[in-house]
């Protein structure tokens, strides 16, 4: 059977085991038809998707309309938001001989389902966010990915049917970090103490002192690909959560922390398997420093983690001004963070959109990695102080909620570049005393 590749970060690649004698991923060269796509921060307050002030509205799916619920709204599955699907074009990098598809059944009916179309069962198991059994399909003969989908998408067992898409990290090349004075947080004073912050990243040096007493539980989500690079996980947590003379933003939070990433890449099926561990532990916050195209199933479980009131935070990206949107930073209901300087400039190799929600410190800071520290840069790292900053505002009001959460730092943000909102900063760089002193509504 062959291995698995695995999905990258946000500006950091990490390494992707091989396929059976194939690249690690294709390319996607086909463009879908133009359509009005709900899901994304640039369309959903327009008039094709504004309904109930812009929260929630009319979609299309695989060129199927559906009905997207507001934020903050009860579970949805996949049967919920589309009953027939046709061809899709595939867009961005993926696995050139797998597919991931959520069954209507158990372990046999994926097994028969295999048998019918002639695959192998690669993985399947029951997914929380997704709320349905997720089967990840092997292709031994080599037909395309596409044809594959096509083909699948004629059995009434399956519900879903997605590329499973690669992902990238995001870092492009007594200390206090210059962070906490850019975000208006009080070094002394800062405390994330016994809020929960899950982080889906590399694995992690938990011998390093910035994370001593921090990390509450870990999980392997790729657990059959050795622990070769530790520095980018260990990076995140300590920003976030660091103590000592590395100190992070929020002290005292509590990590759990999934290994998702190996060579800075991984796949959508191990970042679903993450996220579902992380919806388990109960957390308040999650953490996404990773990049890459836009997936239904990873919307869907985004969706699902903030209508459980999970704050997701996510890398806006580092490829550049003309990129694409960066997944999931561009799905409704995720901040998008964007990475700024010590004069708050912004980091020129940031992506640009409609869909980055606010900017952070994320140009050389120190940081810990492996063993010692080191100085990092990337949209990564802006996401990890967004993150603690986040848990600095759930430590001292915990009742507040992640709709309440994301208001505040759009409302309190100070504003960069062109007045308003704009595609470089967001709404401007994270004022979390500011934020702070909003009152509960």
């Amino acid at each position: 059977m062959a291995a698995r590749a695995v999905i990258a970060f946000a500006g950091f690649l990490l390494a992707a085991t091989t396929i059976a004698a194939a690249p690690v991923f294709a390319q996607g060269k086909d463009q879908p038809p133009a359509q009005t796509d709900c899901a994304d921060r640039t369309n959903a307050a327009g008039a094709d998707c504004a309904k109930d002030g812009g929260t929630s509205g009319t979609g299309s799916v695989g060129g199927a309309a559906v009905f997207l619920p507001a934020l903050g709204g009860p579970i949805i599955s996949p049967t919920d938001l589309i009953a027939t699907e046709p061809q899709r074009a595939i867009v961005g990098d993926f696995v050139p001989d797998e597919v991931l598809v959520t069954v209507d059944g158990d372990a046999a009916t994926v097994q028969q389902i295999a048998a019918s179309f002639g695959l192998e069962v690669r993985s399947e198991r029951q997914s929380r966010l997704l709320g349905t059994t997720l089967a990840r399909f092997g292709i031994p003969d080599g037909r395309p990915v596409g044809v594959v989908l096509a083909q699948l998408a004629a059995d009434g067992r399956t519900r879903r049917r997605e590329p499973n898409h690669v992902y990238s990290l995001q870092q492009a090349a007594g200390i206090v970090n210059y962070a906490f004075d850019r975000i208006a947080l009080d070094a002394k004073a800062a405390s994330g103490e016994n809020v929960r912050v899950a982080v889906i990243d590399t694995g992690i040096d938990d011998t390093n002192p910035a994370l001593s007493g921090v990390i509450a539980d870990q999980f392997d989500a790729m657990p059959n690909v050795p622990v070769e690079k530790r520095d980018h996980g260990t990076s995140i947590d300590g920003l976030i959560a660091g103590v000592g003379a590395l100190k992070g933003m929020a002290p005292g939070a509590k990590i759990y922390h999934a290994r998702a990433f190996e060579g800075g890449k991984s796949t959508m099926d191990v970042i679903l398997s993450a996220l579902d561990w992380a919806a388990e532990q109960d957390v308040r916050i999650i953490n996404m420093s990773f990049v890459g195209p836009k997936n239904d199933l990873l919307g869907i479980a985004c969706r699902n983690a903030r209508s459980l009131g999970i704050v997701l935070v996510a890398a806006a990206g580092n490829n550049g001004p003309k990129a694409p949107y960066g997944y999931p930073a561009a799905f409704v209901g995720v901040i998008a963070v964007t990475a700024t300087d010590a004069k708050d400039g912004l980091m020129p190799q940031a992506n640009r959109g409609a869909y980055v929600f606010i900017s952070a410190p994320g140009v050389e800071m120190v940081a810990p990695s492996g063993a010692g520290s080191d100085v990092v840069t990337g949209t990564s790292f802006a996401a990890a102080i967004v993150s603690g900053a986040i848990a600095n505002l759930i430590h001292v009001a915990p009742d507040r909620s992640a709709d309440e959460i994301e208001k505040a730092l759009a409302d309190t943000a100070r504003d960069l570049g062109p007045k308003g909102r704009d595609n470089d900063f967001g709404y401007g760089l994270l004022d979390t005393k500011a934020a702070e002193a909003v009152k509960k509504e």
